[in-house]
Parts: structure tokens; sequence; C-alpha cells
């Protein structure tokens, strides 16, 4: 049997999908023999839009053996525990998006669907009284989960807010300390192959030549490879999706930093404020065709907490993904694959699952087809349910104004359509494996944006309703409990080492 292993990979960029995937495949082949190769131009900005995460990054970390307290001191990073939603479902009005799950089930019947019944009848607290993640966020506390069964502190679930660029730099050391080869240089023309279509080399300005067994394009929104060259075709999703355009600027901060994402409603889009240690990062995302550029910078730089540290850039996008994330021998990470907006933080997790789903399937030199449809096909499902969960945020708003009205207005898609038929007549939330959003989170969006069940689920009437009461109320005491023995979000980062940070004992 002749040998078809992959013997050489070349990723084509840098920045954040770049050093991500070299990260991961120098851990994931080592000891397989494969050369692997990085090419990226210092003339190409990367863009920093970047700089919040989810819970799932976490687990990329842990996978690389990074330590978790090294990386946050590094990149000047923050815990994330949520998201807070500020004038987003009517002008005053506040609600918050929270990582991890609520309370436990009684039985089988499951925390939402009690919690909807006593919320219908009256007898509940708003949704963040039950959640360590959004009362810890918003009293600006934070600390790692502990061993402690039958309490919240057991499951605190958390993401982090970083410098991008920072944290591209700490991949790339890891890369390269991992044997991965880093080339400077800007690819002037792509070969592809006459037989079959497949890419055969990369050249570069200088004249050199760089062939590969697989290549990842990591080249933005260009993509120089699975568009460029291969033609790939693009999915625009802005029919669904309506913002643009993204103003964005860096300031200095004025408090110590919340461990949460603050997304601001405006007339035209909306603005996010992620603390970092060192500075915060704030943007304006927004329609075109309802603001233009100079009224975006304006109100960006008018609304900053602190003073600008440089002059905004805009940026310019098309929401939607390429039609193949995987055409023959390259794959595409990043915006390169796709983008459809910062509003839940999920561009780094797709670079992430477009990384985890090209390890499930690496493949050999003949590029099996059934490998690269079911990857294509993964992906696609993964993005549409990405796009399913941000229009549930436009689309069930009662703000005034000609950009919430037409988002008010714009169709949903079929698989939205049903979530949402489905809670409004009874509560329920169905998942399709391997969404990313928690049942929480849904939850979580759709109360907090107005969208409330007609009924609740009649199985919950198996369990007496003083029973739910007095669960409910333990519940809550003991996210409240649980909160006041947490030191502050800025003491635990400032600890010397937030590993051992140790927790206040309450009383």
């Amino acid at each position: 049997m002749s040998d078809r292993r992959i013997r050489s990979v070349a990723i084509v960029g840098g920045g954040t999908a770049g050093w991500m995937a070299a990260a991961a495949l120098s851990k994931s082949l080592a000891g397989m023999d494969v050369r692997l190769r990085l090419i990226e131009s210092a003339r190409i900005e990367p863009i920093g839009v970047g700089e919040a995460t989810l819970p799932p990054i976490m687990d990329f970390i842990r996978q690389l053996g990074i330590d978790e307290a090294d990386l946050v001191r590094d990149i000047k990073a923050t815990y994330k525990l949520g998201i807070g939603y500020r004038d987003w479902t009517r002008a005053g009005h506040f609600y918050f998006h929270p990582f991890g799950p609520a309370g436990p089930g009684i039985g089988n019947i499951p925390f939402q669907a009690y919690w909807l019944k006593m919320l219908l009848e009256g007898k509940a607290q708003r949704l963040e009284e039950y959640s360590i993640q959004s009362i810890a966020a918003l009293r600006g506390r934070f600390a790692r989960p502990v061993h402690a069964p039958n309490t919240p502190l057991n499951k605190i679930t958390y993401a982090l807010h970083f410098d991008a660029g920072r944290f591209a730099q700490y991949l790339r050391r890891y890369a390269e300390a991992h044997g991965v080869l880093r080339t400077e240089g800007h690819v002037r023309d792509v070969s592809v192959r006459g037989a079959d279509g497949f890419i055969d080399s990369v050249i570069l300005e200088s004249g050199e030549s760089v062939g590969a067994d697989l290549f990842i394009d990591c080249s933005g929104f260009q993509g120089v490879l699975i568009e460029g060259a291969l033609h790939a075709g693009y999915r625009d999703w802005s029919h669904w999706l309506p913002c643009d355009r993204a103003m964005i600027v860096h300031s200095e901060r004025s408090a110590p930093p919340n461990p949460y994402t603050l997304v601001t409603a405006r007339d035209a889009g909306w603005q996010w404020q992620i603390p970092l240690q060192h500075r915060d990062g704030n943007g304006y995302v927004y329609s075109g065709e309802f603001g233009g550029d100079d009224a975006a910078k304006a109100l960006l730089l008018g609304s900053l907490d602190g003073r600008a540290l440089s002059e905004p850039v805009g940026l310019t996008f098309r929401p939607g993904r390429r039609n193949l994330a995987w055409k023959r021998n390259v794959v595409a990470l990043g915006l390169a694959a796709g983008f459809l907006e910062p509003l839940e933080a999920t561009s780094i997790h797709l670079i992430q699952r477009g990384i985890a789903m090209l390890l499930k399937f690496f493949p050999d030199r003949d590029f099996a087809a059934a490998d690269i449809d079911r990857y294509n096909r993964t992906l696609e499902s993964e993005f549409a349910a990405v796009r399913d969960f941000l229009l549930l945020h436009y689309s069930q708003t009662a703000r005034a104004g000609r950009f919430w009205q037409r988002c008010r207005e714009t169709p949903l898609t079929d698989s939205l359509r049903e979530k949402i038929e489905l809670f409004r007549s009874h509560g329920r939330i169905l998942r399709e494996d391997p969404e990313l959003f928690p049942v929480l989170s849904w939850l979580s969006v759709m109360v907090g944006q107005n969208v409330i069940p007609r009924r609740y689920d009649p199985l919950v009437d198996a369990i007496d309703s003083r029973r739910i009461e007095c669960r409910l109320e333990e519940l809550r005491s003991s996210v409240k409990e649980c909160v006041e023995a947490m030191p502050s979000h800025w003491d635990f980062i400032q600890s010397s080492d937030a590993h051992t940070a140790s927790m206040r004992t309450s009383g």
C-alpha cells in the first residue's frame, strides 16, 4: 500500500485564525512528521473585532496545555460571564445573557419549565436572580468553579475578553516552539494543478514557491485560496442580518473592568464595550443604509467612558458564509470561511470549530469526498444555528426607529420560526446537536426580549407549586450567598497567582 499521508501543511495568513490553526495542528499532529508552515504578511493589518469569546475557548486553551493564569497575564485578558443588553428590547430596558446553567431540574422537569410556570403566575423573580453568572457579573465578582457539590459554585462557566493581537502573538510563540515555521511574505499568485484543480503552491512576491499537500486559508475576507483560486462562492445573509459596517476604537479604562460585555442598542445598530486589563475595546456595528460613517464615528467617540487612544477604524463586511469551507485541498478558517457579526462573540468560536472538525476529518492525500462533504455540512449547520440566534435578537424587539422597524419586518428562517413558536406555545426549547448556544441562552434572550409563552409545559403540574416556590427561593438565596463569597473581578485578576486566588468566607 502506498503512503498517502499528509506530509506538509501551509497556512496562508496569520492573525487569530492562522495562529489558532498553527497552534492546534502543531499540538495534535506532533510525532506525525508533518511540516507546518505559516505565511503571513506584515503589510496586512489584522481586523481587531474578536476581543470577546465564548466558554468553549477555555477547552481550546486547556487542550493546548496552556497555563490559564499565564495567558491571562500575558494578553491582558479579563474574564467574561455573559453579555449585558442595554436598551435592546426597548429604551431603558436591560437584560443579561449569562453563560452556564441556572438551576437544577426537579425530577425530569427542567429548570426553565418550572421557572416559567411560576413566572406566568407572578411567583418568580427575574431569570437573572437564579444564575450565579448573572449576579456575579452585575456585582463585579468572579471566581473559577470550585468543588462544592449541590451549589452554584460547582458550575461557574466563563470565557475571556482579550487583546486579539496579543492572543495571536501568544499562540505564535507556542506554535513556533512546537515546530511551526513562519515565513514573512505576501502571496502574489496561486498555482492550480490542471489535472484536478487542486492548489499546487502559492507564489510569494519574493519569487519563492511554497507547495504543500494541504492548504489552510486564513487570508481574511478576500479568501485568496478558497475564493480567489478555487471560486467556492459566497452565501450572502444580509437579508437576515442587517448590519454591514463597524467602527472600532480603543479607550482608556475609567473603572475596574466588569466581567461581562456590555451591548447597547443604537438608532442604526449597536455598540459594544469590552473591558481589558489595560484598556477598553469599543465598537459600533451598524447598517450603512440607516447610518453614515461620520455619524457612526461621532456617536462612538461621544459615548466612550474614557479617552480615545486612537482614531476610530472603520470596516465593511457582508454577513454570510462561504458556500464551501473545504474545497479540494483547501480549508478556509476565520473570515475566509465567513463572517456573521460580533454580537454574540461567535467568530473565534467558529474558527475553533473549523479546526476541531478538520482534525476530526483530517485527510490523507486522496482527500475523500465523504469527509469533505460531512465537514461542509457540519460547518453549514453551525453557521446557520448562529445566524438564527443573532436573528432572534434583531427580530424580537420593540425599539422605535426605521432601522429597528426593518429588523422586525425581516422574514424569519423556518428553523427560527419553529423555535419561537415552540417557545410561545409551552415554553419549549429544542436544540440540535452540535448547536452552540445552550437552553439558558435561548431562554435568556427570548424572555429578555419579551417573547413570553402563552402557557407552560403541562408536565410541570405534576409538581406541587409550593415545592417549586421553595426550590426557587433556595436557589436564589444560594446564588446570593455564593456571590458574596467571591472576590471582586479585579482583585481576582490582580492576585499574584489567579489559580490560587482564595474566596472570602461569608460572614
